[in-house]
């Protein structure tokens, strides 16, 4: 279709970098004035209203794309999210790191990029740490762990979730629904978190349809960022050599995005490391964020919003093992007994600012 919109100097992977960055730059500012982050939903201390936020976009992502699909606009049954056979111990073992990491980080990779736009400085430092992870283990020198857990496999006989499309969307609608009724979180933010999952067909659509050239194909993608932050790193170190690419101009655009929106809003803050311990707690977050995005197939976004909207039945098994690592990290921090001790309770670790 690319070529139907009469751009002569422009192909298509450059038009896909621009579009890339604006879609970037919408999601980093809606992301930075809603909060929308999933450890914030599984154990934040407002994680009913954060819950809700990030289930209203889930279903909204979930809808939007499978429109899209009956349209006729695209479709994914030969994409590599659709292989009958499922990775399994890849996908436990990177949800579970990758969940315990951002509970270590105090954000989910998504989150922490958009505070890295809004001047947290360990924000930034734990993107550049899980982005050379990410790439060690996709290219690198944990790339033999990635190929040796990614072989153990086991045959599916349908590689996306039973039934109707339209069952599933007014299933997830339903919940999304009587959670936002649930969580007290005011309407104004609950229609920007419905925004944020819209993203996600725009950007199956914009790659897989609107910038479509035969003579110059781009991969069909949407919103993720453990392959892009990857990306983005080697591109920063070899510039002149590797042009920019869609998951380049992502990044960028999220950082960008919540840039405006904190200066527009106050929100930018200088923020750093408080203690040596601090520091080693979110690095050791980074590294099991970025092995354990690339062992699950992706982030929280990646994996979660923008793949379980594809009704792939890895993508939901990954987002559960998120949800558990997470869960387990936040179970083991509240033994530790410095941390059980200085909030007062053996059982509940302490309230913590956001990221």
């Amino acid at each position: 279709m690319y070529h139907m919109l009469g751009f002569e100097t422009l192909t298509a992977p450059q038009a896909a970098v621009w579009f890339a960055l604006a879609l970037g730059a919408v999601f980093g500012a809606l992301a930075l004035v809603t909060g929308f982050c999933l450890r914030r939903a599984l154990v934040g201390t407002d994680r009913r209203a954060a819950g809700a936020v990030w289930f209203v976009a889930l279903a909204a992502a979930v809808a939007g794309t499978q429109a899209a699909v009956a349209a006729g606009w695209i479709g994914f049954a030969d994409h590599r999210f659709m292989a009958k056979e499922l990775p399994v111990l890849a996908i436990a073992l990177g949800g579970l790191a990758f969940g315990a990491g951002m509970v270590l980080t105090r954000g989910c990779i998504s989150r922490l990029t958009v505070l890295s736009g809004a001047g947290n400085l360990r924000a930034l430092t734990v993107l550049v740490v899980f982005a050379l992870t990410a790439q060690a283990t996709l290219k690198g020198v944990l790339a033999p762990l990635r190929t040796a857990v990614g072989s153990v496999t086991v045959p599916i006989d349908s590689a996306a979730l039973p039934g109707a499309s339209a069952i599933w969307v007014a299933l997830l609608a339903a919940a999304a629904l009587v959670l936002a009724a649930r969580s007290g979180a005011r309407a104004p933010v609950l229609i920007l978190a419905a925004l944020i999952g819209l993203l996600v067909p725009a950007g199956w659509v914009g790659t897989g349809l609107v910038l479509l050239d035969d003579f110059d194909p781009i991969a069909m993608q949407s919103l993720s960022f453990t392959a892009p932050a990857a990306d983005s790193v080697f591109y920063v170190a070899a510039a002149s050599a590797i042009p920019a690419g869609f998951g380049t101009g992502l990044v960028g655009g999220v950082l960008a995005g919540a840039l405006f929106a904190a200066l527009l809003t106050g929100r930018f803050r200088w923020q750093s490391f408080e203690t040596p311990a601090q520091t080693g707690r979110y690095l050791a977050g980074a590294g099991l964020m970025g092995a354990g995005g690339v062992l699950a197939g992706g982030c929280t976004v990646g994996a979660g919003l923008s793949r379980v909207a594809t009704l792939s039945v890895a993508a939901v098994l990954a987002l559960a093992a998120i949800a558990a690592g997470a869960l387990a990290m936040h179970r083991a921090l509240a033994a530790i007994p410095s941390t059980a001790e200085s909030a007062g309770s053996a059982t509940t670790p302490p309230p913590q600012p956001a990221e």
